[in-house]
């Protein structure tokens, strides 16, 4: 009999996001900066050199566009053409979300189990104590997150709020949106990994929501 295959490792939980938010003008600087087949670190060093943020010390403006190259580098080489040359400012806003999601397996679980299941419960608030429902309820099963101090925690809360405003995932009131995808992005998406439009409210997948 064979064996059956152990499964597939998942992603750890990579809580890095503690600075800025959702980085729109800096990651489509640093996406157009990168040469197709180049390593994201050449890039990285090239941004640097370049000044892609308005952060005063070398340091932060190191660890800013570490995490922007962090979430580029999620991105396919036709995603990232499409971000710098054909995309709209809001297909840049979900393009990015997208990145945000692969890179962080946390972000991408609150999108698909808090965010969008609460969009098909009608239930459009979402107050900040979702987030820390939710983060506990994950931190029982994982060291790392339960390691994490309250301050920390809090700061990742109030930097994910953020980004999901920036990304017209939520209004400024917190409320859910619901998600427009045009024509073009969503075929570029369903090329890449058509699992990716589950991280969206209001979009539909063939076949149903995943």
């Amino acid at each position: 009999m064979a064996q059956k295959a152990a499964p597939a490792a998942k992603q750890p939980y990579k809580m890095s996001f503690t600075s800025g938010g959702l980085f729109l003008t800096e990651s489509v600087f640093v996406a157009d900066l990168h040469r197709t087949g180049e390593d994201w670190k050449d890039t990285l060093e090239r941004a640097l050199q370049e000044g892609a943020t308005s952060l005063p010390k070398a340091v932060s403006n190191r660890r800013s566009l570490r995490e922007i190259v962090n979430r580029l580098m999620t991105l396919s080489d036709k995603e990232v053409r499409f971000l710098t040359e054909d995309a709209a400012r809001q297909e840049q806003q979900y393009l990015l979300w997208i990145a945000t999601c692969r890179a962080y397996r946390f972000v991408r679980e609150f999108a698909v189990e808090v965010i969008c299941d609460r969009y098909l419960s009608y239930q459009l608030e979402l107050p900040l104590e979702s987030f820390d429902i939710f983060f506990e309820a994950k931190a029982e099963w994982d060291d790392g997150l339960a390691a994490i101090s309250d301050s920390t925690r809090n700061k990742l809360r109030q930097i994910m709020f953020r980004m999901m405003r920036e990304a017209s995932i939520t209004s400024e009131e917190n409320r859910i949106q619901s998600t427009y995808l045009s024509a073009p992005l969503r075929i570029l998406i369903e090329a890449t990994n058509p699992q990716d439009l589950s991280v969206f409210p209001g979009v539909m997948i063939e076949g149903g929501r995943l």
